[in-house]
């Protein structure tokens, strides 16, 4: 019997080219994709929440997929952890009416971007956060993002090969939180749909806004401009991570 299968999964996205499907590289969802091949003895198609590019990571990416199989959702989830690398890790594994699609149901989806904001970098999990020297103007940073909220028009903050048909999203929240005195910093946006680089062009140009190069009135009108060039640098993807999916 055919039955469709909900995961949540979490992976670090060092190793990968991102989550989709690509010809002889290695990515998170051809990954899971063969786990689930090796279990069931079918080919299955697995439909994420959305697309992560390569070296972003993911707390709780949600995925299904459908395969007519009599595994138990525990059988599975046990089975692909198994046969999964040990930086894919499935958290969680239900059984799901058949019409749920994990992309097309969700309602938003939360990211969240760590910045280590100090002089000194670290060794450990430097791959998790990106290195920034300056100190930053935080209150700055925190009149510009919050400009974000609402229904706008993100062309400014784009990136190139964005799959969409129109490049306006709303964003239900907005905010830079700081980790005590750590130094890291964690950009947070949660919106209904997110263009290609979205969150990492929005970081680079708040990081822009924090070190005194733009001001939080010219984030605005680069907001407002629809200009991709008027906006900062991308920032690494190391540092961005998928930590809800909304439905």
């Amino acid at each position: 019997m055919e039955r469709n299968f909900k995961l949540v999964v979490e992976y670090d996205g060092t190793g990968y080219k991102g989550w989709q499907r690509q010809k002889c590289v290695s990515t998170v969802q051809g990954t899971i994709e063969a786990a689930i091949a090796k279990m069931t003895g079918k080919s299955v198609t697995l439909h994420g929440s959305g697309r992560t590019d390569a070296g972003v990571h993911a707390r709780n990416q949600v995925a299904n997929f459908l395969v007519d199989t009599e595994l138990t959702s525990e059988t599975l989830r046990k089975g692909l952890n198994s046969l999964t690398p040990e930086d894919i890790v499935i958290k969680d594994c239900q059984t799901v009416p058949k019409l749920f699609h994990a992309q097309f149901d969700a309602t938003s989806k939360v990211y969240e971007y760590v910045v280590l904001n100090r002089p000194t970098p670290v060794a450990i999990s430097r791959q998790y956060a990106w290195h920034v020297r300056k100190p930053l103007d935080l209150r700055a940073v925190e009149i510009a993002i919050d400009t974000l909220k609402g229904r706008h028009d993100f062309a400014a903050f784009e990136g190139v090969g964005s799959p969409r048909t129109h490049t306006v999203r709303t964003v239900m929240d907005a905010a830079i939180l700081k980790q005590g005195s750590t130094g890291y910093l964690v950009f947070m946006i949660e919106a209904d749909g997110f263009l290609r680089c979205m969150v990492r062009n929005i970081v680079g140009t708040l990081v822009d806004v924090g070190a005194g190069k733009t001001s939080p009135v010219e984030f605005s009108q680069i907001l407002a401009s629809r200009d991709r060039k008027r906006a900062g640098a991308t920032a690494p993807p190391h540092g961005l991570f998928l930590t809800e999916v909304k439905y």
